[in-house]
């Protein structure tokens, strides 16, 4: 370590406190949503690594992490149930709302604007 660097400042410091406070939203999220969660961890290019939430109640939303490697360890820090991919047992607890069904047509060619 470099005599004009201070110990709290590290790189690995200022990662683990993001992963850290990634964890306790990870943890508001599981207790809003009916008391326990489940994610998804996906890399999304430069700008970072998205953690995507299933709650309890079907209820869904994500965070971006500045990189995986910080996300992993949020997943980790927060003691929820993380799988590989957004498919099957997963995918099938996510309870969609008019929102998102119009939002999605939306994008489509055709379909409603969601203004």
């Amino acid at each position: 370590m470099a005599e004009t660097e201070a110990p709290n400042h590290t790189p690995d410091a200022r990662a683990e406190r993001r992963a850290q406070r990634l964890a306790q939203q990870i943890g508001a999220f599981a207790r809003g949503h009916g008391g326990s969660a489940e994610g998804q961890i996906a890399y999304v290019g430069e700008v970072g690594t998205r953690i995507v939430l299933v709650g309890e109640n079907g209820e869904w939303g994500d965070l971006v992490a500045p990189s995986y490697d910080i996300a992993k360890r949020a997943v980790e820090l927060s003691g929820i149930t993380a799988h590989e991919d957004f498919d099957g047992e997963l995918a099938a607890k996510v309870r969609t709302g008019r929102y998102e069904w119009t939002r999605m047509a939306g994008i489509q060619i055709g379909g409603t604007r969601n203004t």
